[in-house]
């Protein structure tokens, strides 16, 4: 019974080697499939570059920062 799953597993990489190495025509990744559709996406002239403002950076993190403390109130447990 084991030689069967080693027999099956051996000839399902097989197939994948096949299929990744162009057996079965090319992948779908390996092309433009839209070749216009990155021209249409970004329109440079319509982005505009803001400072943001104190009040709009309180919900950006900090990258590299200290973390801060969690409001988390604590008190020793009674027996």
């Amino acid at each position: 019974m084991l030689r069967w799953l080693i027999a099956i597993l051996f000839l399902a990489n097989l197939i994948a080697l096949a299929a990744i190495s162009g057996a079965f025509g090319p992948t779908p990744a390996s092309g433009p499939r839209e070749p216009g559709h990155l021209n249409r996406e970004v329109h440079p002239d319509w982005l505009k570059v803001r400072p943001i403002s104190p009040a709009e950076s309180a919900d950006a993190t900090i990258v590299g920062g200290p973390v801060p403390m969690p409001a988390v109130k604590s008190s020793e447990l009674t027996q």
